[in-house]
């Protein structure tokens, strides 16, 4: 029963500590760090790090944008020390609309991109140091000046579509997607398959997810935490806009992201229907939440990763009811 969990914003740095040691009492196997604007990941999970044994810790996702590759693998290799050996290297491009508005970078090529990058972290990892020449990245010479605990760090990237899903299953150890109604994780899982199959590839690759999640005695509370996520990528990001809209919700996703774009978040919040949480969410009861999760290995996710979405002042005891509700048989 692998169950990974993962954290974004509404919680502190220290918050986050406190979380995936309780993860840690509870039996998940793995916790998850986004970044965007909650913290330094690789940072955080160093201090997890510190204050753990057993889970692994991973970036869901680092940018190949925002951070040089040389970056990202020494990055890599201070946690991977710091955690012996626990750690797992999350992947992806990030959006335009993040990384030149906010970074002030130019955002080119993502797919060469991410494939050069991965190139140069893992000969980074293997050799000690790489020079390389690439369409998207030309590195003359970078060295570590220690040596990694490990010469190969699992890395996951991010998919969404089917081209990417397949590079997933091309040159991953796991995918990593969010937003993801059953639908959509029975045909990732087969795109995956077909990238690695493509590729000659016999060892397993992981169809992992992000489940944005919320526990409540009432239903209706746990749903109305995640209408602000939810409008909130349908107004931001058009990759998850089509994604939510191609679940059967066009119409009412380009209404939330209309009504945002007008001025007035609060009402797009309340446009968000409850048909598209109950697709795209993990939100209920507890017991409505397990059978969510158990639903999503059947439909071909091998790692489930529930995402507590909190906020307020009570964040920290909505994220540890989530993670008690949600957590492997044996922790509970």
């Amino acid at each position: 029963m692998r169950l990974g969990v993962a954290f974004s914003g509404g919680l502190t740095p220290p918050e986050v500590v406190q979380c995936v040691e309780a993860a840690e009492r509870l039996g998940y196997e793995s916790a998850w760090m986004t970044e965007g604007h909650g913290g330094d990941q690789f940072a955080i999970l160093a201090a997890c790090a510190m204050r753990t044994e057993r889970i692994l810790l991973g970036t869901a996702i680092s940018s190949v944008f925002v951070r040089s590759a040389p970056t990202i693998a020494m990055a890599a290799a201070t946690v991977d020390h710091l955690s012996s050996g626990r750690f797992i290297l999350g992947l992806g491009s990030s959006h335009k609309v993040q990384v030149e508005p906010e970074h002030g970078l130019v955002f080119a090529q993502p797919v060469q991109r991410l494939r050069e990058s991965i190139d140069v972290v893992r000969a980074l990892l293997r050799d000690g140091a790489v020079s390389y020449r690439g369409q998207a990245i030309s590195i003359e010479l970078f060295d570590f000046w220690f040596a990694p605990r490990r010469t190969a760090i699992p890395i996951y990237v991010a998919g969404v579509f089917p081209r990417m899903l397949e590079i997933c299953g091309e040159i991953a150890d796991g995918a990593l997607l969010t937003w993801c109604t059953l639908d959509h994780a029975r045909e990732a899982a087969h795109h995956v398959l077909e990238g690695a199959r493509r590729a000659g590839r016999r060892d397993a690759v992981d169809v992992a997810t992000l489940l944005s999640c919320s526990v409540a005695a009432d239903p209706r509370v746990a749903r109305d935490r995640m209408r602000a996520p939810i409008a909130t990528y349908a107004f931001r990001f058009p990759r998850y806009r089509k994604l939510m809209a191609a679940s059967g919700f066009a119409d009412e996703v380009e209404q939330v992201r209309a009504t945002w774009a007008g001025g007035d978040p609060e009402r797009a919040m309340r446009l968000v229907p409850d048909a598209l949480i109950d697709r795209i969410t993990v939100a209920g009861t507890a017991n409505e939440c397990r059978a969510r999760i158990e639903a999503y290995r059947q439909a071909g996710i091998t790692l489930p990763i529930v995402m507590p979405r909190v906020t307020g002042a009570d964040a920290v005891s909505q994220a540890l009811e989530v993670l008690e509700a949600c957590s492997p048989p044996g922790g509970r």
